[in-house]
């Protein structure tokens, strides 16, 4: 949060220095230095954004805070971004009016008085609760997801003993099916050298009557 509140004062010092520098420029003064000011802060609030990213992205895996409150915070994440993204093109375009740059860059921006805007639309779970209240809540819903989880595993547990019934049966059956086959042509066999015997056997009665 305070890392936040730190990325739109910079925003909003970004644009002011612009808004000087614009100024200097009309006036045919040098702004080569207030050039390398924006430069060095652009850089400072892109860094501050990068970690703004990784610091939510870790509170939503490790469920530190809600998917809906991490949802709601990535919006800022990317408004604030949108913002970056508009003060590089301005100091890149020198020519822009500074009262443009000022309603469309600073609008949203940290104002003395103002409460960090990641705390004025807090969800109606967390609203009012406390540390310790908002800890167990979230040891609350670990466990049901813990709980979720070891039901999907007992399931999949289940399936693959099933899988594995299902397999041994069907190297019985196969077991079966080879057996039957041997069974089989040995009759096969059989039944030919019947059947040749017999044809002898009738061949020789032919010639002696």
């Amino acid at each position: 949060l305070s890392l936040h509140g730190a990325a739109c004062q910079v925003a909003q010092e970004i644009a002011e220095k612009i808004q000087e520098r614009n100024r200097y420029q009309r006036n045919g003064e040098s702004s080569a230095k207030l050039n390398v000011v924006i430069r060095s802060s652009l850089q400072n609030l892109r860094e501050k954004i990068d970690q703004l990213k990784d610091l939510l992205l870790r509170a939503v895996s490790t469920h530190q805070i809600t998917q809906l409150e991490g949802d709601r915070r990535q919006n800022l994440v990317d408004d604030l971004l949108t913002r970056q993204k508009q003060l590089q093109a301005s100091y890149k375009n020198e020519g822009t009016e500074p009262d443009v740059i000022r309603s469309s860059l600073m609008t949203g921006g940290v104002k003395r008085g103002v409460t960090n805007p990641w705390l004025l639309e807090e969800s109606e779970e967390t609203r009012g609760l406390g540390f310790d209240d908002l800890r167990q809540q979230q040891r609350r819903i670990i466990e049901e997801q813990d709980a979720g989880l070891d039901a999907l595993s007992s399931i999949i547990s289940r399936q693959k003993q099933m899988g594995q019934e299902i397999g041994n049966e069907l190297d019985e059956q196969n077991e079966i099916i080879d057996d039957l086959t041997n069974l089989v042509e040995n009759t096969d066999d059989k039944l030919r050298n019947q059947t040749r015997h017999v044809k002898m056997v009738d061949k020789k009665s032919t010639s002696c009557g």
